[in-house]
């Protein structure tokens, strides 16, 4: 058992109440559980697996305003979403940065191969595809919501010829271009883990989380934890119950006593692709466009790979969330449509990820038009005088919103004031980030202690400011080394990370506290030397040492069916 997990589920068994509980660790909770925190709530926070391992780490690394959205007519939330953009610019500049993306658009006025915009809803009928006019009038009005305060240039059209002087590798059919400005979320599990650590900051010991810790009953008006390393039960009592547990919101309600049929989510699957080709044809920016089916899908170069997604395909939560062969044969399809003369095979995918998006029940609405608002339902914990609330929906470029609006319902049953706002509060290694190359060189020569100044770019870069501390603990570790087969990474980095950041196993570091994984870097030989190296932090022996390899790799190649399959045959 790793010590990080001992001492959390530790706090919550030996003080088994708070004001409020938050069940659920993605991006909604721990910020629901910052907020509360900086308001002087006592509050607790679970997650039955690791922290941001479900829905909230199957995204599209964007911060976007969700210029698709304008189709089925949601003015607010993408209002709210492109307000919400432009803060995070500013508070966590050091994970969210501008990202220029552009539309390819193949016909003027009706027929188009990538609108994202369909302002009319076409029911059951074949989809109408929507040209170069509407997307002109869409991203006017989607300039429009950044006008007093807008963070990222306006947008730009092209003509065919301008288009392929930019981007020659594009389809020659092109007829335009559209490019706008949304952001990128390079990091998302990173900034997950600077909002964690900014609401155990605030709040002390008032402010308790504990990751592998489940909520799994209702006894007797408190909600029973259950350690999931160890299986030690608690009954634990609180006010409020805030259940944040995105896609699995029902099945949390269930086991809490009150079945619920509240969500109706959507499975999204992405490919990471090893191809400088494919990466040198983007032209450093994102491709965003409409496929034929009607599905929104992206070309991402991110991290020195080539991001491609997504599906949305309606999914049972009690089925394998899996990035299946027949959605890999659609995504090297679109890339073929978009970019025909750029050759894309299986052997260079690195990594696979999908996830749930924790959307409303919509019966027989298609995926694609389903709302991304959120909403808060209500309810009493079974057998007490607790109140639950639900989080229906909810988005990574609106969480701090989503947050405030569920932390706000919560102050209100407590009968306690708001005492400061999120809303321009520097989130985590975002304050004091260094914005200008100026104060950059200025921060990295007094933060460098001995270190070559290069590293130090590449820890500011990983970490903000936060780096700080790693640098000191790397300094402070006379055993650091890089990694033979991860050199971008250090023993004492790595060690660092597995000793603070709740690490419980390899994949946690692998996955969440590191971009190992996401760049196809979690090799056989990778994993077993990164399990060796963090093994003294985490007072593993050789066969814990060996079975989190092991299980390691299995999660790295989770959302992959063929794997497996591969992995045993080769044994």
């Amino acid at each position: 058992m790793a010590a990080g997990t001992t001492r959390a589920f530790s706090a919550l068994k030996d003080r088994p109440y708070a004001d409020v509980l938050v069940i659920g660790g993605g991006i909604n909770g721990l910020a629901t559980f910052r907020d509360l925190a900086m308001q002087g709530v006592d509050v607790a926070l679970v997650d039955q697996s690791d922290f941001v391992s479900g829905a909230s780490a199957a995204s599209s690394h964007m911060i976007h305003g969700g210029i698709r959205y304008l189709e089925n007519g949601e003015f607010r939330l993408v209002h709210e979403a492109v307000t919400e953009r432009n803060a995070l610019l500013r508070i966590a500049p050091h994970y969210v940065r501008p990202l220029q993306t552009t539309i390819p658009i193949f016909s003027t006025f009706s027929g188009v191969l990538s609108a994202p915009l369909r302002f009319l809803r076409h029911g059951g009928g074949k989809h109408r595809e929507r040209g170069a006019a509407l997307i002109k009038i869409g991203l006017v009005i989607y300039d429009s919501f950044s006008r007093g305060g807008g963070r990222v240039p306006r947008h730009t059209f092209r003509g065919r010829k301008r288009s392929l002087t930019e981007l020659p590798a594009l389809n020659p059919d092109v007829k335009y271009t559209a490019t706008y400005w949304d952001a990128s979320l390079h990091d998302p599990e990173r900034l997950a883990i600077d909002v964690l650590r900014d609401g155990r900051a605030a709040g002390g010991d008032r402010a308790r989380a504990a990751n592998y810790t489940a909520a799994v009953g209702a006894q007797d008006g408190r909600v029973v934890l259950r350690d999931t390393v160890t299986g030690e039960e608690v009954p634990f009592a609180a006010s409020v119950v805030v259940n944040a547990s995105g896609p699995w919101t029902d099945l949390t309600n269930s086991a809490l006593g009150d079945p619920t049929r509240y969500m109706g989510g959507t499975k999204g699957s992405h490919i990471v692709l090893d191809n400088p080709e494919l990466f040198a044809a983007t032209g450093g920016r994102e491709l965003f466009f409409e496929n034929a089916d009607g599905r929104i899908v992206l070309i991402y170069p991110l991290k020195g790979r080539v991001l491609v997604g997504t599906t949305d395909l309606e999914h049972d939560m009690g089925d394998p969330i899996v990035c299946t062969e027949a959605e890999v044969d659609y995504f090297i399809d679109l890339i073929g449509q978009v970019l025909p003369r750029i050759s894309v095979d299986r052997s260079q995918i690195v990594y696979r990820f999908s996830g749930v998006r924790p959307l409303p029940g919509h019966g027989d609405l298609a995926p694609g038009f389903v709302s991304r608002d959120y909403r808060v339902e209500s309810a009493p914990l079974e057998g007490g005088d607790a109140t639950v609330l639900s989080l229906v929906g909810g988005k990574w470029t609106t969480f701090r919103a989503s947050a405030e609006h569920l932390a706000d319902r919560v102050l209100d049953l407590l009968a306690r004031p708001r005492h400061r706002s999120t809303k321009n509060v520097p989130i985590g290694g975002g304050n004091g980030y260094p914005t200008t190359e100026r104060a950059r060189q200025q921060w990295i020569s007094r933060h460098a202690d001995g270190l070559p100044h290069a590293r130090v770019a590449t820890l500011l870069d990983r970490y903000g400011t936060v780096a700080a501390a790693v640098i000191e603990a790397i300094v402070d570790d006379a055993d650091d080394a890089a990694l033979t087969h991860a050199p971008a990474y250090s023993t004492a980095e790595l060690r660092h990370l597995a000793a603070g950041e709740d690490v419980v196993h390899l994949d946690d570091l692998l996955l969440r506290r590191t971009s190992i994984g996401f760049v196809g870097e979690a090799t056989d030989a990778a994993v077993r030397e990164i399990a060796e190296a963090v093994a003294p932090v985490l007072g593993w022996d050789a066969r814990r040492v060996a079975a989190e390899a092991r299980r390691g790799l299995e999660q790295v190649h989770a959302a992959d069916p063929t794997w497996a399959e591969a992995s045993a045959s080769s044994r």
